[in-house]
């Protein structure tokens, strides 16, 4: 059974789920569906044509499912389909799709933080973080794992790929990798991400993998045809596959790598020694 609190307004036609707790001056639109678990805080909205799956978070002062943001409407507008366990703190607002036929998709067990924006159309997969006031234009596609760092603005119809990092303040106007790492000041790249990688269960021999590749894309001078067909023919399997499967689907080209000294060399080791000089560390 929901809990609402007397200041609350949730429209009849809403729909609410077992335990969902609706906080002080909250408002739930007509049409919008609340799953079970689900927590609004403080004058909270959640828009119609908006659906909510177990268990997420809603801090103060959000607007979830607002219209688009274009200058041609769109009437009713399209929808938005949030996940499961998702925390989205306070002051966040995140559109639903443009056209009536058109879904912005939040996946599961999201972080969103204080004053984050989600524009229209965005597709944002499943653990992603997103830090305070960064903003996602329309059509912006942030795959699993991916951390946009505070104040960073990300254009519309751009990329970013899985468990890159992206650096406070970047401005990203081109499609960032997978497994890279992005330097706010320059929004360049800066190599791999190899702290995410670790954290996230990557072996020695996958991180080896996944620096071979990142050569061939940035470091050889290869044309970019040659760059795919390397890509597809050495890394048929593994984590390095999907450079392959990312970088094919380019319309709007890649940020680049921070420009480096002609002698400079990206160091191969043995997984086993870099094993070992990681427990050292650990130790000391």
């Amino acid at each position: 059974m929901a809990y609402i609190h007397p200041s609350a307004f949730v429209d009849p036609q809403a729909v609410l789920g077992d335990d969902v707790v609706v906080g002080p001056q909250c408002i739930v639109e007509a049409g919008a569906v609340l799953g079970a678990g689900c927590r609004l805080e403080a004058r909270a909205i959640v828009k119609s044509r908006t659906t909510l799956g177990e268990n997420n978070e809603i801090g103060e002062g959000s607007v979830i499912g607002g219209r688009a943001q274009h200058v041609h409407v769109h009437d009713p507008g399209g929808t938005l389909v949030i996940g499961s366990g998702n925390r989205i703190r306070e002051n966040v607002t995140i559109h639903r799709g443009w056209a009536n036929d058109a879904t912005t998709t939040i996946g599961d067990n999201c972080m969103i933080m204080v004053g984050a924006h989600v524009g229209h159309d965005c597709r944002v997969g499943n653990s992603a973080i997103l830090v305070n006031n960064s903003m996602l234009g329309g059509h912006v596609h942030v795959e699993d794992r991916a951390y946009i760092s505070g104040g960073v603005a990300v254009h519309q119809f751009c990329r970013v790929g899985s468990l890159a990092m992206v650096g406070g303040l970047a401005r990203i106007v081109q499609d960032v990798p997978p497994f890279v790492m992005v330097e706010g000041g320059i929004a360049q790249i800066v190599g791999l991400n190899k702290v995410g990688l670790r954290r996230n269960g990557y072996t020695p021999e996958e991180i080896l993998q996944l620096k071979e590749a990142y050569r061939i894309i940035y470091r050889q001078g290869l044309r970019w045809t040659e760059v795919l067909a390397i890509l597809k023919a050495k890394f048929p399997t593994g984590p390095a596959a999907a450079f392959h499967e990312f970088l094919k689907l380019g319309k709007r080209g890649f940020v680049q790598e921070r420009r480096i000294s002609r002698k400079a060399t990206l160091k191969i080791v043995d997984p086993a020694s870099e094993e070992r000089d990681e427990k050292q560390r650990d130790a000391a």
